[in-house]
């Protein structure tokens, strides 16, 4: 069996923690087995560790999100990258193509696929593992996995069984439908009909989808499907494949399972109601601080509310009324104030435009001890870094240099750079160009090693 990890959306829901790099799975806000904070995505791949699944798995994810998940995983966990994002169809049917020609996976094998990001028990993999079994003994298209539901929800969609099959198999039945987030009536009369929720997760043969990717004359090499992604339908997978198939089963899970896709439900399983710098008052009831700012916030007599601050932005919400942000932000284009890279990380920490019409960003950058920046350059803006603290070792222009507290770096555009720190380091970088972005980067190496030899290389040249 082979497990494809969803790791895609923007982050609206859980802002202003999130953004479109640092979605919700990348919150360092619940608490580890040790006592220790992790994300969403690092106790998912703990558990996948732990269950022996973690070597079958790969991540299907996009460009923005492919640092975060290198700096909270590690660079050996297997990414699968979309070119530019367009929905759970193409995603998924990337990650199937990579499976079959560069991976040399049999078309025979069955093939999970469940977001990145669920909160449940181990239990929940092992039932995962289930599903392999479960498409040979039905010989269905598709193998769900439906959580029998503990009260009747209007979050969650659910899974309908055939009430004429239901009987017939011990641990799988046929579905009938499906029904997205119903009202909760609708939902408690589903319940008595032995409806399920959604958990997103099903598997399917490899063969099945390479065949519908043949049938609608689709790439399945996969460099050919990576120069053709730009003209796959954005379609979601349930629109293009689930609502067409004609045979599908679902097997029942009995254990615990949460969606933490908002606030009033992820600071439901968080084990302290301060998080950052803050003081609460006794008399704040069912209130949740996570402060991300270097300022202390204090909350005094209020109850249910979140309060969470970020270089993002401060949100304060009822609980309840949380889950509006995604709704009232949904035309926001503010460029993320906050990102957690391989290296380390970095926050904007001002942004003006100059009398003569350039652009100022000021960022403090930190890089973690035997962390590297990739060897590159800028075609559009020029920096200067003031090193606060740390030590390291800085390339510039094919010429290496030990980096010191107090020392000033003038980088002009198109001139290569990288440094690696020695210990923890931090810099505080100002860019000034026409256009500050991210995709002003191009990038010549990645691992230290090899930047040093290119610049040898560079030097014999000169």
């Amino acid at each position: 069996m082979r497990i494809v990890l969803l790791s895609g959306g923007s982050g609206k829901r859980l802002w202003p923690l999130s953004n479109d790099t640092r979605s919700k799975q990348f919150l360092k806000v619940l608490e580890g087995p040790e006592g220790q904070t992790e994300s969403m995505v690092q106790r998912v791949w703990r558990q996948l560790q732990h269950t022996g699944l973690s070597e079958q798995a790969t991540i299907a994810t996009s460009k923005p999100q492919v640092e975060i998940l290198r700096s909270q995983l590690g660079d050996e966990v297997d990414l699968v990258v979309e070119p530019e994002r367009r929905d759970t169809f193409p995603a998924i049917a990337l990650a199937a193509v990579y499976l079959y020609s560069v991976q040399g996976v049999s078309l025979n094998e069955t093939v999970a696929v469940l977001p990145v990001d669920p909160y449940v028990e181990e239990s929940f993999f092992y039932k995962v593992t289930e599903l392999e079994g479960v498409l040979a003994e039905s010989g269905a298209e598709l193998a769900l996995i439906g959580v029998k539901p503990t009260y009747p929800s209007e979050k969650y969609g659910y899974i309908i069984p055939d009430p004429h099959e239901t009987e017939k198999h011990n641990h799988y039945a046929k579905v009938s439908r499906f029904q997205e987030k119903p009202c909760e009536t609708e939902a408690a009369e589903m319940i008595e009909q032995s409806a399920l929720w959604n958990c997103g997760v099903f598997a399917f043969k490899l063969n099945y989808l390479i065949n519908l990717l043949i049938s609608l004359e689709l790439p399945i090499q996969y460099e050919e499907m990576l120069k053709q992604y730009g003209r796959l339908q954005k379609i979601s997978f349930d629109y293009q494949v689930v609502e067409k198939a004609s045979h599908i089963v679902v097997t029942p899970y009995e254990g615990y399972w949460k969606d933490l896709g908002t606030w009033n439900t992820l600071t439901d399983e968080m084990s302290t109601h301060i998080v950052g710098k803050g003081v609460m008052t006794n008399s704040s009831v069912n209130t949740h601080l996570i402060n991300e700012l270097n300022i202390p916030v204090c909350v005094l007599g209020v109850s249910n509310l979140i309060v969470a601050t970020s270089p993002d932005g401060i949100l304060v919400s009822e609980k309840e009324a949380s889950p509006q942000i995604k709704e009232i932000l949904k035309d926001d284009t503010q460029r993320p104030m906050y990102e957690e890279r391989r290296w380390g990380c970095y926050k904007v920490l001002d942004y003006t435009r100059n009398a003569r019409g350039e652009e100022v960003l000021t960022k403090r950058i930190i890089v973690g001890a035997d962390k590297n920046f990739s060897y590159q350059y800028h075609l559009k803006r020029n920096e200067v870094w003031t090193v606060v603290s740390g030590q390291g070792e800085l390339i510039l222009d094919g010429e290496l240099r030990l980096l010191n507290q107090g020392d000033v770096i003038s980088i002009l555009a198109g001139s290569k750079h990288s440094v690696k720190a020695v210990t923890e380091l931090e810099i505080i970088e100002v860019q000034m160009g026409s256009e500050l972005v991210e995709e002003d980067i191009v990038r010549i190496e990645m691992d230290w090693a090899d930047i040093i030899q290119n610049c040898v290389n560079w030097g014999k040249t000169r």
